[in-house]
């Protein structure tokens, strides 16, 4: 799935740029690692920030589900995650074509009200089989961690839901911006999907 995305993603990309090529940090590694793109071509990695500037944002009431509000990604994204400290009442909705390319439906962020602790929330489109490898990837990251992850496959939709605290990722603090979070959730997940690839390979 990974590896048919990103080999689609290039070649588009190669018919827009030409001889060059400009990738995200996780689409370059990937692709270089499985020899995805000729060997004359130039790679550039692409700004991180920029990835999540089209991203659809909403704040949302956590009692009653209601809009608060749509963000713009531009300037939201700047906006420390501690703000969902100070807004206990509300969380964050996100929606990106980037989610959907790793097979993730939009990423709730919120702190949970007994523990204080930041989670993401979100859907993953993979097959119930994939389960064990799923939580073997999980044991790995989270150091066996039970309470750092919650997953459940969800047969009515199809999917896996999954709520994870983002304190346990490694790369994780409170001092970083929203639009860093993003790309800390993005990068997680990928190696995620990438992981359950390699290991059912």
């Amino acid at each position: 799935m990974l590896q048919s995305n990103i080999q689609t993603y290039i070649e588009k990309e190669m018919n827009v740029q030409g001889q060059s090529l400009s990738l995200y940090q996780e689409e370059k590694e990937y692709a270089l690692q499985k020899k995805l793109v000729p060997q004359n071509l130039m790679i550039e990695e692409k700004e991180e920030s920029l990835r999540f500037k089209d991203s659809y944002i909403e704040r949302v009431d956590k009692e009653t589900d209601e809009l608060i509000a749509e963000e713009f990604p531009l300037s939201f994204l700047d906006t420390p995650i501690s703000y969902l400290k100070e807004h206990r009442s509300e969380f964050l909705y996100v929606e990106s074509k980037w989610f959907e390319f790793i097979k993730l439906e939009g990423c709730s962020f919120e702190v949970d009200d007994v523990f204080g602790t930041y989670k993401v929330l979100t859907g993953l489109h993979m097959q119930k089989k994939f389960g064990s490898l799923l939580k073997q990837f999980f044991a790995k990251e989270f150091n066996e961690s039970p309470t750092s992850v919650q997953l459940l496959f969800n047969d009515k939709d199809g999917l896996w839901d999954v709520n994870i605290e983002l304190d346990a990722i490694k790369e994780f603090n409170e001092k970083m911006s929203i639009g860093e979070v993003l790309v800390l959730t993005y990068r997680f997940f990928f190696h995620l999907v990438e992981y359950v690839e390699n290991e059912k390979a």
